[in-house]
């Protein structure tokens, strides 16, 4: 799905040429700042979005829902939902975001590119597509998503809830909250992995407060969640044997200090345990909250977690060399086909949550991982990591590094959603 290409670029460079049209065109290159690229590739999206397309429609069909609601739909697992759902299921599907627009001579946010190929292609195979780009924490986009479903859905039978965001605004409070990324208890100091140079270094980060926890808990955790299926069911929004789903990860041994018994771990306790308060809310109308547990990919976030980098570059090394390596399409692919509609109830741990990160957590790959982690340095990751391959990943994050992709080529940088105006 992904390709080899080696093309890695330190700026943007724009051509500027006026076509018939009186439009800027454009030749866009990667432009980093630390963990953070500054520009996306619309041509390089929209490949993206055709190889996951191609990918599903290669499995096979998917006896899924055909009304599907996705929170968090441009990026990551929550992007594959969507494409899994419609070209998997032929299914019905309104995706809600929070990405930047293109503006004369900058780029869009990938989610936004995304999400504009994903409709362009959903409006070729004849699948409604619709999409509502704004704060999903607001009570605004949540009235304007039900008067989307009323009006064109009527009622909606899965919702895909896969929101990351660093800040929420409480639409009832006013509040702005930020979330961080601490141990708890003790200071942390473990290894980490500059990805761009491939340095290996020591880094400690200090313990939160009780401030610190209480705020990634009201970001990350699962209130706005439920604040959603309230909305929707007072509204009469969800259909009999609605399910409703929300991603987490847990993660090994080596990232839990700063990961699962830290800060996002609270949060991710909290989203966890609302799974069980969503089910008993639609007990009336036969429905079920989950968590699904998925593994540990290469985003946008994850680049700038301390530890996270290096341990993803030794796990795909393993997985790729067991034959058992996922993106989030194939993650995601193998979650609807294997674990929510393959006709079986749904299995799940002794918490209750759907674990698609079984072949990450399997004891031979993660005492592997463990044995690599006390070899790895600057000089040994080169041949221990995938470095390469978490580069490429995350290029491809914003459209870039992927075969059939002319990048040396004029591309407009205005390309619009069909469904927003």
């Amino acid at each position: 799905m992904q390709s080899n290409s080696k093309r890695v670029y330190d700026k943007m460079t724009i051509f500027e040429k006026l076509n018939s049209t009186n439009k800027i065109k454009m030749i866009i290159e990667p432009r980093m700042r630390g963990f953070i690229c500054l520009t996306s590739h619309p041509v390089g999206c929209e490949q993206n979005v055709k190889n996951q397309i191609a990918y599903i429609k290669s499995k096979g069909e998917i006896d899924g829902p055909k009304r599907v609601l996705v929170i968090g739909a441009s990026t990551g697992f929550g992007l594959a939902s969507r494409i899994t759902s419609a070209f998997g299921s032929n299914a019905s599907t309104i995706g809600v975001f929070f990405e930047k627009p293109p503006s004369e001579g900058k780029t869009a946010s990938p989610g936004w590119y995304n999400s504009a190929a994903f409709e362009k292609e959903a409006s070729k195979a004849g699948l409604y597509a619709k999409s509502i780009n704004g704060d999903a924490f607001s009570n605004e986009v949540k009235q304007q998503t039900i008067d989307m479903i009323k009006s064109d859905l009527g009622q909606i039978d899965l919702i895909i809830y896969s929101l990351a965001s660093p800040v929420r605004m409480h639409p009832e409070t006013g509040v702005l909250h930020r979330s961080t990324l601490k141990p708890i208890g003790d200071k942390f100091t473990n290894k980490t992995v500059d990805f761009h140079t491939g340095k290996v270094s020591e880094v400690s980060i200090e313990p939160a407060n009780e401030e610190d926890i209480e705020n990634t808990v009201v970001v990350m955790g699962g209130e706005d969640w439920s604040m959603w299926i309230d909305a929707l069911k007072e509204a009469d929004a969800l259909a009999d044997g609605v399910t409703t789903l929300a991603y987490s990860y847990i993660g090994p041994e080596v990232t839990e200090a700063v990961y699962r018994k830290g800060t996002i771990g609270r949060a991710k306790d909290h989203l966890e345990a609302t799974a069980f308060e969503i089910t008993d809310k639609l007990k009336d109308i036969n429905g079920k909250g989950y968590v699904s547990v998925n593994k540990a990919l290469v985003t946008q976030a994850s680049s700038a977690i301390p530890v996270i980098p290096l341990y993803i570059s030794l796990l795909y090394k393993i997985m790729k060399a067991e034959g058992i390596h996922e993106g989030c399409i194939e993650q995601i692919q193998r979650l609807y086909a294997d674990r929510l509609y393959n006709g079986k109830s749904i299995p799940t741990d002794d918490k209750g949550r759907i674990r698609i990160d079984d072949w990450e957590m399997r004891d031979d790959v993660q005492e592997r991982i463990a044995k690599l982690w006390e070899e790895s340095t600057t000089e040994t990751l080169v041949k221990l990591g995938d470095l390469a391959g978490y580069k490429q990943d995350f290029l491809n994050l914003f459209g870039f590094g992927f075969d059939g992709v002319d990048y040396l080529a004029d591309v407009h940088e205005m390309v619009q959603v069909p469904s927003i105006n």
